[in-house]
């Protein structure tokens, strides 16, 4: 049996000096339920949680032990993943056990329920508390879809409760009504309208899918209500009485639907293969997805944008409890936990820091910031303007074991299957030999030739050239030459011409464009120039002019210092007789 600590205690702990209300109630304290989980993992979860600090002494105080480092830096911040964690659906697991629905003459539900009445039945309802695994994506301000494994389970609750009408009395007539039975036939789960799960009834159905549907479905728990009650009318004639018994029926069915995506991968991995032994990868998804490895100890990976947090879900908050005279509403013992996926300003990243892969490309149709759909109390370092959302990642990398290559998803559990990439599609990559000669100069500029060619056929190299290919999206990225600041590009020949105005050494260099755009691609060079005007004859000469018209001013005053030095100044008996 698990105990849930007081909402006036966790009210004490967040606000000492407030009363916490039910609409805003806050999740167990960590390492008082028995959930499957640690507390520091329990810690983590909460999110949507006040992140108003507690000391370590106030603590202590206030519950007579003291907390873990990682429950200390939870209340006063938001814990963050770099892969979807388990831990929320082994909370949501657990808690849902203690999810328990009312008699025949009460119903139990959450506030959000969507309730329906009958003749004898009201206030059924069959609502879905959580599906596991599932991710909640932050995409941008307008789309934050519900992706679901094609594997998963569904639980929900189910209840209602039973209208018996009020007997009479009338003249010599009597009428009694009587609860015969009542029962939740059978429970449903449907995925755009085809039953994919069932089970006997029951008030918390925990059904388990499976589905080959892919993207947008819409993911249905329906349930069937029935009741039988008893009428009895009894007439009095004579003194005498004669009783008729008539058995009325109601069957309703109930449901609610959540819109999901069906999250279901498959990976197509491109390869190329560097002139130094390196190898590139490059995959491509049309939807979010966290990144791969590239070896069989998962010692070197790369992720992309998304990062990851964990936060409860408040529509189960308050449980709403009516009989045929009141209503109640009182804080949940269960509270489903939801994954929830977002684009981190830390961006694409690859490990080891030092001596992982290197992130060459990332591709995708840029997104606004979703921080607006984050909620309140949620403390992540959400992007704040437009991102990449990193559809596209490729890398480069020392060592590449093609058979561990393993593909993850933002949903928990759901990696994407490798489809080996079709005969031909590796990428050729080769080394370019780029060489720059000082054609001419004058005193005022020079004229560069710069030549571009394949270093192992010799065939000149556009820089502009028509050979692009983009198998896996992304936008087209032609190679190009830098010379010193000047960006330039080669002719069909492989030769551009260039002129500078500027005396120096000047490093030139050559841009290639992605192999992920490129058949054959090429890797860079570079070369060097150095110009100044006294290279040429011309350019002495023109020195030599320059610095002496430049000295007359100074060889005049000089001249007429002296002059004037020798007319006034003491003579050279003055010298003698000193």
């Amino acid at each position: 049996m698990k105990h849930r600590v007081p909402s006036v205690l966790v009210a004490a702990l967040l606000v000492s000096s407030s009363i916490i209300g039910l609409a805003t109630a806050q999740p167990p304290r960590p390492g008082t339920e028995t959930n499957g989980l640690t507390e520091n993992e329990s810690a983590t979860l909460w999110s949507r949680d006040s992140d108003r600090y507690v000391s370590q002494q106030a603590y202590q105080q206030q519950y007579g032990d003291d907390r873990t480092a990682l429950h200390q830096l939870a209340n006063g911040t938001d814990i963050t993943f770099t892969r979807p964690p388990a831990t929320a659906a082994t909370w949501t697991r657990n808690d849902f056990a203690d999810l328990d629905a009312g008699g025949p003459d009460t119903s139990t539900y959450p506030p959000h329920a969507s309730l329906e009445d009958g003749t004898f039945i009201d206030d059924a309802h069959a609502t879905i508390f959580a599906v596991t695994p599932s991710t909640r994506g932050h995409l941008d301000a307008g789309e934050t879809p519900l992706y679901i494994a094609p594997n998963g389970t569904v639980r929900g609750l189910v209840d209602y409760r039973v209208r018996v009408p009020t007997g009479n009395e009338t003249g010599n007539q009597t009428v009694d009504w009587a609860l015969v039975s009542h029962e939740i036939e059978n429970t449903r789960l449907k995925i755009d309208g085809i039953t994919v799960a069932s089970t006997a009834g029951t008030h918390t159905p925990e059904l388990q899918y499976h589905t080959t549907h892919s993207w947008s479905a819409n993911l249905t728990l329906e349930a069937t209500i029935s009741v039988r009650l008893k009428k009895t009318v009894e007439t009095t004639v004579g003194g005498e009485s004669e009783a008729t018994v008539n058995y009325r029926t109601e069957t309703r069915t109930v449901s609610d639907t959540l819109d999901a995506e069906i999250y279901d991968l498959a990976a197509y991995p491109y390869y190329a293969q560097y002139p130094n032994g390196d190898t590139g990868v490059a995959i491509f998804q049309s939807r979010p997805w966290q990144g791969y490895t590239l070896t069989d100890d998962e010692t070197s990976r790369v992720r992309g944008v998304w990062r990851f947090y964990t936060a409860r879900n408040t529509n189960w908050d308050t449980l709403v409890t009516s009989t045929g005279t009141s209503t109640t509403t009182e804080q949940s013992d269960a509270i489903p936990v939801r994954v929830h996926a977002y684009p981190s300003q830390i961006g694409p990243r690859a490990e080891p820091v030092r001596d992982g892969p290197d992130i060459i490309d990332t591709w995708g149709a840029d997104r606004a910031s979703p921080r607006e759909t984050i909620g309140e109390n949620v403390t992540v370092e959400v992007v704040n303007q437009s991102y990449t959302p990193t559809y596209g990642l490729a890398v480069r990398a020392e060592s590449v074991d093609r058979e561990a290559l393993r593909v993850g998803g933002i949903v928990r559990g759901v990696n994407a299957t490798i489809v080996d990439p079709q005969v031909g599609s590796a990428r050729q990559l080769r080394e370019s030999n780029l060489s720059v000669e000082l054609v001419s100069q004058t005193t005022s500029n020079a004229t560069l030739r710069v030549e571009l060619r394949d270093n192992q056929t010799g065939a000149p190299i556009a820089s502009n050239g028509s050979d692009r290919q983009y198998p896996i999206g992304g936008p087209s990225h032609s190679g190009y030459i830098t010379v010193g600041d000047q960006r330039v590009e080669t002719n069909e020949s492989g030769v551009a011409v260039v002129t500078l105005d500027e005396p120096g050494i000047y490093t030139v260099r050559y841009h290639p464009g992605t192999w992920l755009g490129h058949d054959p691609a090429y890797v860079g060079d570079t070369a060097s120039v150095r110009w100044h005007p006294l290279g040429t004859l011309d350019g002495w000469v023109a020195f030599v002019f320059e610095v002496g018209w430049q000295a007359i001013p100074f060889v005049v005053t000089f001249y007429a210092g002296r002059r004037l030095l020798r007319m006034f100044g003491p003579t050279d008996s003055y010298y003698r007789n000193q």
